[in-house]
């Protein structure tokens, strides 16, 4: 049975989709079998991400309605060999309820190393639809003063669903602004404002939203790099953090 990671933050604009999708990029270049389920409804981030939005026909919704079987709606990513996206239903009313995550997710799990879900902003239902059945979750949080309480709330949240074991992922660091900026001392104040133990820091890369741009794999830019480390720790491998003192 796969690991389920819900990816989350309780706000929209922070990174969610490029953290799934980079992560499973990730943890594919390590060999394994890792699916995306693709939950925010009506964007479709991660079909341009992971280069299938051309190929597309069936999503989440035509699995849950009977229209598909799941082999249908499981499209491999020309990035990468292992790595597998379902799609986020086109509109948001096809939002699939917790009740079906519950059974639909352990199912699918069965077939892969991980799955990663992408959840959408905010925490309503489609939140707790798509957190319904993870194992564990990864919050994402900009380091600002609005992103970090948005994942305290998320947290909240997440512990009323059961989800216990959540990380924190701070994204698109800049040491630069971060000091111009003022919104936190240092980024230990970060992570107390959101009250979740620091997995990863993603910098700020130019080159990695440029690779989203143009439709390619991105290559070892600091972000991607970033990533690699973080597939890592989520499976359990030691791989120290950098002194938050000198990022």
């Amino acid at each position: 049975m796969g690991a389920v990671t819900v990816i989350t933050s309780g706000k929209g604009g922070v990174g969610k989709s490029t953290t799934t999708a980079h992560t499973g990029l990730a943890l594919a270049a390590r060999g394994r079998r890792v699916l995306l389920l693709d939950c925010d409804a009506g964007l479709g981030c991660l079909d341009m991400l992971l280069g299938v939005s051309q190929r597309r026909v069936f999503d989440l919704s035509d699995v849950v309605s009977g229209a598909a079987s799941p082999a249908k709606a499981i499209y491999a990513s020309p990035l990468m060999p292992g790595l597998f996206l379902m799609p986020a239903p086109l509109h948001e009313e096809d939002l699939v309820s917790a009740g079906v995550m519950q059974q639909l997710v352990p199912a699918l799990a069965r077939h892969y190393d991980h799955i990663l879900i992408d959840c959408p902003a905010g925490v309503g239902t489609g939140f707790r639809s798509a957190c319904a059945a993870a194992d564990r979750a990864v919050v994402v949080s900009t380091p600002d003063g609005v992103s970090a309480a948005a994942a305290a709330k998320a947290r909240d949240h997440l512990l009323e669903l059961g989800v216990t074991e959540q990380r924190l992922v701070i994204n698109r660091f800049s040491g630069s602004f971060f000091r111009q900026a003022h919104f936190f001392s240092d980024l230990d104040a970060v992570i107390d404002a959101t009250g979740i133990q620091l997995i990863a820091v993603v910098p700020e890369d130019s080159a990695l939203r440029a690779a989203a741009v143009n439709g390619l794999p991105p290559k070892d830019c600091p972000a991607v790099l970033a990533f690699a480390r973080l597939a890592l720790r989520l499976e359990g491998r030691d791989v120290p953090l950098p002194p938050l003192q000198k990022l």
